[in-house]
């Protein structure tokens, strides 16, 4: 068949403007932060100030993650999803045109929520477009584009500098590139005529919360605070390191390079050898790369960190929801809603006690050792209850 990615019904556009989308609401909305934050720290940011932002973006993000929850219908999803990307590109070049302390603070929760709806909304509206008996494959693509979201954006970024431009240049380069990208992922990602559905409503489960459940949520909220504090300062972490100085952006692009694949080859490897598993290992992982600037200034192996990063915290989320899914059976939402509050609040929390151990010990160690004790902890709850439960999952 031939490609024409104008055509809003066929599989290769509706990726596109799914991996696009994420590009827009993880990539320029968040994670570009972190690969510009080295550049802001020199003559705009406090490190408290950085981690104050950092929170707020993920507040509006856990805002617009449990807001998702109750759109139902696609003509909603739709409005939503466009909306999300409207506010991407404002609060992107609020951020290029403005240097006030309180806007700046409020466009970051408005980008949270943004970023909500390109990722979640965003990936519901890809899954019910494309045209395949088993999407599975395909949604694995799709979510590629979280690693696609570091990488392109860390890359656009690299290309302002090395033409002479300042970090506020780089804002305003990304928010036309959002913009333009924006227009090609609402075109696609719309259907002809609105759809009428009937609603299928769900009572709430309180049975549903017990057991494995309790350890499955406790242990995404560890996650969420594993993840968020490298998404927030892995680059100043490793530029901070005696004679590393320059290679954090290095690191970070090694991030996004590693989350292309890696949520693909976990989903693999947990359908066959099972999925609380490969939870544990990518987690442990995840705490070795967590680990190794606090112990080590050599450059291969703070490399290998931004690897061991961009290669698990993708994956993970993938991990966590596929196995909520299966323990939800016929009513995922109340579960989806649960353990994606979970997550938030341990991203909401992780950069403000970084934050107060930095400026305390005047150190990232203390607050690195603090977040991989965490996610141990998450990793020790998973199997002690799989061991004493006979999880077989």
């Amino acid at each position: 068949m031939r490609i024409n990615l104008l055509d809003k019904n066929q599989n290769a556009s509706i990726l596109l403007a799914g991996i696009l989308a994420l590009i827009i609401g993880v990539g320029v909305a968040r994670f570009v932060f972190t690969s510009l934050l080295p550049f802001m720290l020199e003559d705009r940011l406090s490190i408290t100030f950085a981690g104050i932002l950092a929170s707020f973006n993920y507040i509006g993000y856990l805002a617009g993650s449990i807001f998702s929850v109750f759109i139902k219908d696609m003509n909603s999803k739709i409005k939503y999803f466009r909306l999300g990307m409207f506010l991407c590109v404002v609060t992107t070049l609020i951020l290029a045109t403005t240097q006030n302390d309180t806007l700046w603070l409020v466009s970051r929760v408005v980008a949270g929520f943004g970023a909500a709806m390109a990722l979640i909304v965003g990936s519901a509206i890809v899954f019910n477009k494309l045209k395949m008996q088993d999407k599975t494959k395909a949604m694995g693509i799709h979510f590629s584009g979280i690693g696609f979201s570091i990488l392109i954006t860390d890359l656009i970024s690299r290309g302002v500098f090395a033409y002479g431009g300042t970090w506020s240049d780089a804002w305003m380069v990304l928010s036309i590139f959002a913009f333009f990208a924006s227009i090609y992922s609402m075109y696609i990602l719309s259907i002809e005529k609105e759809v009428k559905q009937n609603t299928i409503k769900h009572p709430f489960d309180k049975k549903l919360f017990k057991g494995f459940v309790i350890v499955l949520i406790f242990a995404y909220f560890t996650e969420g605070i594993g993840m968020v504090v490298q998404a927030t300062f892995l680059p100043d972490i490793i530029n901070s390191l005696e004679g590393l100085e320059g290679y954090g952006s290095y690191a970070w692009t090694l991030v996004g390079l590693a989350g292309v694949p890696s949520c693909i080859i976990w989903m693999r490897l947990a359908h066959k050898y099972g999925s609380v598993n490969i939870i544990m290992i990518v987690m442990l992982l995840q705490v070795i790369g967590i680990l190794i600037p606090a112990f080590s200034n050599n450059i291969y192996l703070n490399l290998l960190s931004g690897l061991l990063y961009g290669g698990t915290f993708v994956a993970l989320v993938a991990l966590f929801m596929n196995l909520g899914g299966k323990l939800a059976g016929s009513n995922p939402v109340m579960l989806m809603g649960a353990i994606t509050t979970a997550y938030g609040i341990g991203q909401v929390a992780a950069p403000l006690y970084s934050v107060a151990i930095i400026d305390y010990f005047h150190s990232y160690d203390y607050a690195l050792y603090l977040t991989a004790f965490i996610v141990s902890l998450g990793v020790l709850l998973l199997y002690t209850s799989k061991k004493y439960m006979n999880i077989t999952y």
